[in-house]
Formats: structure tokens, C-alpha cells, sequence
């Protein structure tokens, strides 16, 4: 109720607040991990070094992701064809990880990291992002968050008490009940409105030019100033806004018509 109700603006500007005011300076940063430096330079951690092995570990992960899939199709069809049900999740998962395992071991386990080290004034190398991104993040996240959660409490919700009781009696237990009947069943309820929400999160995400992050309506901003040709530019950035918006509509709605619920 708290994230939902308060404007995203004024939720930023909090966030942006507490990471540049009431954060240390660089010199006594907070180590929450090794190499890891949190402070109102904001956070900087370590980064793989890049290899050729990484290329390895990434078909690896793309192959374990190809068997998890041939699994749960084989899962699926045991099921309907005998009944017997084989677990998906837990074995799929191992697959893909012991398929980048394998991927990583053939490319020659790259392991090498880019770390951050503290100088008197300053934390050089690894990877870092400012305040102004960790505002743009952590607000966006816990904003959207906040209305998606009540989206899917709505919609598990509108399935009837009564299919609870008929998974009961057929013998299914809790995860069975939730991945066999509850799910399919809520989807159709939350997947159109999650979209609306994943579409306000891309016009959202235009409020990061209020905490200073140059993002695509700061620099087009810029650009105008700096040029004068504000149709041009402002043309940019609704067509951006436009196709991102369109895209992500696009993959929602084949995402909604997979989920429907097909009555014979």
C-alpha cells in the first residue's frame, strides 16, 4: 500500500536521497563483501575478466537449456500419457547448470576477476554504477513490484475455492495443485494487466532525467539545447518509447495466447 500510493517521482528523489546523503564518503565506504565498496560514489564490486572461455560456458548454458526443455516435454507427455508424474523444476535446473559447468571446464575455466581496489581518494577497476542508476533501479523495481504483487494476489484469488477442494481430491499435492490447476487457471487474469504494467515501466523509466540519470530523455534533452531541433528530437524519442512500448506488447500478448486455456 505504502509503494503503491506514494507517487514514483517522490519515491525517487528518497532513494536518491538516501544513497548520496546518508551513505559514507568513498574513503570510509561500506564492504558488505569482499571487494565490494558501497558509498555515495555508489557500488562497485568485481567483474569477470573476459576469455574465450566465456563463449564455451555461454553454449554450454544454451545446450543445458535446450535438454531442460526436451526433459520437461518428455515430463509432460509421461504425464498425460501414463499419469506418472516426474519432477521438472529441480532437474531441469541441474541441467542447465551442469551444462555451463561442462561449457566452462572445455573453455578452460576462466576464473580470473577484474577486482576493485580503495586508493586515498578513490576505488579504481571492477565494475561500478552510480547513485543516480541504483535510484533508477531500486525505485522502478519496488514500484512495479508493488503493483504486480497486487495483480497476482487478484488473480489467484479469482479461482474459485472449489478447484483447491478438487486437487485435494484427486490426490495432488500443494506444488501439483499450483502448477497443474491454479496457475493455468489465474493466468488468464494476470497476464493483461502485468502488461499494462511492464509497458508503464518503460515510460516510467523517463523520470530518471529528475535524479540526474542520462537516460534517453536527458540526452535527447541535450541534443535539443544544443541543436535546436526539438521536433527531430523529440520525434526520437517517441518513436523509441514507441517501439520498445509495441515490442513488449508484442511478446506479452504470444505470452497470453499461450497461456489461454483451450476448450475443446
Amino acid at each position: 500500500e505504502l509503494l503503491r500510493n506514494v507517487p514514483l517521482l517522490v519515491q525517487l528523489f528518497i532513494w536518491y536521497f538516501i544513497l548520496t546523503e546518508l551513505l559514507p564518503p568513498i574513503d570510509e565506504a561500506l564492504r558488505p563483501l569482499p571487494s565490494v565498496f558501497f558509498s555515495k560514489n555508489g557500488l562497485q564490486f568485481p567483474i569477470p575478466l573476459w576469455a574465450m572461455g566465456h563463449v564455451w560456458l555461454a553454449l554450454g548454458v544454451l545446450g543445458g537449456s535446450l535438454a531442460s526443455w526436451l526433459w520437461a516435454k518428455f515430463a509432460r507427455r509421461r504425464r498425460e500419457a501414463t499419469g506418472q508424474v516426474l519432477p521438472v523444476f529441480v532437474p531441469a535446473l541441474a541441467i542447465i547448470v551442469i551444462g555451463g559447468f561442462l561449457g566452462w571446464l572445455a573453455g578452460g575455466a576462466p576464473s580470473a576477476l577484474d577486482l576493485p581496489e580503495k586508493t586515498e581518494i578513490t576505488v579504481v577497476g571492477g565494475g561500478a554504477v552510480t547513485p543516480e542508476f541504483l535510484t533508477v533501479l531500486i525505485g522502478l523495481t519496488l514500484y512495479t513490484a508493488s503493483y504486480i504483487a497486487e495483480i497476482v494476489r487478484g488473480g489467484i484469488q479469482a479461482v474459485a475455492y472449489g478447484q483447491h477442494e478438487a486437487a485435494a481430491a484427486l490426490g495432488l499435492n500443494r506444488v501439483q495443485e499450483v502448477r497443474l490447476i491454479l496457475l493455468p487457471q489465474a493466468l488468464r487474469v494476470i497476464i493483461p494487466p502485468i502488461t499494462s504494467q511492464y509497458l508503464n515501466l518503460t515510460k516510467n523509466s523517463s523520470l530518471a532525467v529528475a535524479v540526474g540519470y542520462p537516460d534517453l530523455v536527458s540526452i535527447a534533452t541535450t541534443t535539443l539545447n544544443q541543436t535546436g531541433r526539438a521536433i527531430e528530437a523529440i520525434s526520437l524519442v517517441m518513436l523509441c518509447y514507441l517501439t520498445l512500448s509495441l515490442l513488449t506488447a508484442a511478446i506479452m500478448n504470444w505470452y497470453n495466447r499461450r497461456a489461454a486455456i483451450r476448450e475443446r
